[in-house]
């Protein structure tokens, strides 16, 4: 009787492991091993409580050690775990390095102008995860009678919804008990926040979602995933909305080489926290309406060895000869109706500059690299605090934008209550070429001001004439001089300082002078000769 209790105690606890543990029943998991090796000490437990370790010899009792006794046990589990120790070091990049390199295509033979839109500071995301968080959290705030019940979860996942950039997150259960008064009825909300002008929102759902990380016994969302899929190896689960506003839960599930090695994506869940339902999609299956298939740190890890093992891994180590790696941050793009993650490329060496940058859509894992050389992103977040140093601001990580044809970086300088205070925009290939500009006057003044600061223009936008001057005034605007021209035909222009401090100050009412200019209601003068 005594060794059925031990048993069924060790049975019961292996069980209990299970359900919180939550293992695939999958070979290449390193979860699932782990979880054979505590079955496999609980094993031993119980042989060893069950059984005896005394016996005669000479007619005298003697101690034979655990061990000796159980060493067909001992030696099969070690070896066991040997051969798989073994096995991962046989298909890791140390003899594959190229198929490691390979984990990511990487397209170099694209142009940034070409495929990066002119910014649209109407779908541009100023606000970022960070300032998000406080907004939602401003949000919350309103509803008194959910903050006691509820907290807002830090997922924020940013997606392109109906064609506007927002960052929605869930309701989560703020603790056992909240969840047990609320279960029934589920969580029914969820905060968006737009990434352009920062409203945020409360949206009320008419039934209660479920499954959530935060529910407790069946009701929690990894367990209703495991019950569901016993075999799939899952990542991290994004929440995101369809178009009409409904949520789900994105849960991405893996594909390893040996155990725990070479990690891909095989294929999503899409589960409805409403219901429980789910449908489990392909790469290829995945519908447009979803944005984050691949994390960010799976693409980043798949960069750094796609550059890391193009000669090889001893090279890797030693030599290191074109040896590239990602920067240590990213942010996101919305086009066409996708979310890019970018990342800046640099030499393994640490230095300040980059290489140039990567584009990859995180629902299909097309990359683009563009080969064009520039400041590294925190060499230019240092730059645009370096500007307004006294205010002690914080910056946000850069927004890679194509301004006036060429690559800029747009980064929020904020203080200390994460309020955006001021922009910056900065030239990625020379991050000297830095403007900051009030962020109540707009994104536009501050893009305006940048370009009229830098004369930052593109030969194939001008247009050139030679004007008879009728009038010219001057005005000083945010500590810079603007020249305004109008010419005997009505034409209306102005002109920075800059653009020829030795020659637009003597320029007379009748004289003809030669122009290059941006056409517009006012044109935009970028050069002059007299």
């Amino acid at each position: 009787m005594k060794r059925i209790l031990i048993w069924l105690i060790g049975v019961i606890f292996l069980l209990l492991l299970y359900y919180f543990e939550l293992p695939p029943i999958n070979l290449s998991s390193p979860l699932f091993w782990h979880y054979i090796l505590n079955c496999l000490i609980v094993i031993f437990i119980c042989m060893v409580l069950n059984g005896t370790t005394k016996v005669f010899i000479n007619k005298r009792m003697i101690n034979k050690s655990i061990f000796t006794t159980y060493r067909v046990y001992i030696t099969v589990a070690v070896c066991l775990f040997a051969l798989l120790l073994v096995i991962n070091v046989f298909s890791g990049p140390i003899f594959n390095a190229k198929e490691y390199g390979d984990r990511i295509v990487v397209d170099s033979s694209h142009d940034f102008i070409t495929d990066v839109k002119e910014v649209d500071f109407t779908k541009t995301p100023l606000i970022d995860k960070d300032s998000s968080q406080k907004l939602g959290d401003r949000k919350m705030g309103e509803f008194t009678s959910m903050v006691s019940q509820f907290y807002v979860s830090d997922l924020y996942t940013q997606i392109n919804y109906n064609s506007q950039i927002i960052r929605v997150t869930p309701l989560e259960y703020a603790g056992f008990i909240k969840y047990m008064v609320n279960h029934k009825e589920g969580i029914k909300g969820y905060i968006s926040v737009n990434s352009v002008d920062g409203t945020a929102s409360f949206n009320e759902l008419e039934k209660g979602m479920k499954y959530m990380p935060s529910a407790y016994f069946f009701d929690n969302l990894y367990r209703k995933l495991r019950f569901t899929y016993p075999t799939l190896i899952f990542d991290d689960a994004s929440f995101e909305i369809d178009n009409d506003g409904n949520p789900y839960w994105i849960i991405p599930y893996i594909k390893y080489k040996a155990i725990g090695l070479k990690k891909e994506i095989a294929g999503v869940v899409i589960l409805d926290p409403i219901t429980g339902k789910s449908n489990k999609y392909s790469v290829s299956e995945v519908p447009t309406w979803v944005d984050h298939v691949y994390s960010a740190d799976l693409i980043i890890d798949q960069i750094n060895d796609w550059g890391n093992y193009k000669n090889g891994f001893l090279n890797s180590i030693f030599g290191q000869k074109d040896v590239i790696n990602t920067t240590d941050g990213y942010n996101y793009l919305v086009m066409d109706d996708d979310v890019y993650l970018y990342t800046g490329i640099t030499s393994v060496s640490t230095d300040e500059s980059n290489l140039g940058f990567v584009l990859v859509n995180l629902r299909t894992k097309d990359t683009h690299y563009y080969l064009v050389p520039g400041a590294e992103e925190y060499s230019a977040m240092a730059s645009a605090k370096g500007q307004v140093q006294e205010k002690n601001y914080t910056s946000s990580f850069p927004l890679l934008i194509n301004l006036n044809n060429k690559p800029t970086y747009l980064l929020s300088l904020k203080d200390s209550a994460g309020l955006v205070k001021m922009y910056a925009f900065i030239d990625v290939t020379n991050y000297q070429k830095v403007v900051v500009s009030d962020a109540s006057l707009g994104i536009e003044a501050a893009a305006e001001k940048y370009l009229n600061e830098n004369y930052s223009y593109n030969e194939t936008s001008t247009e050139s004439a030679t004007i008879t001057v009728k009038s010219i005034t001057s005005a000083i605007i945010d500590s810079n001089t603007y020249y305004y021209i109008t010419d005997i035909q009505g034409k209306k222009y102005y002109a920075s300082i800059k653009v020829d401090k030795m020659k637009l100050p003597f320029v007379l009412p009748g004289e003809s002078i030669s122009i290059k200019y941006i056409n517009n209601e006012v044109s935009q003068i970028v050069s002059i000769e007299k």
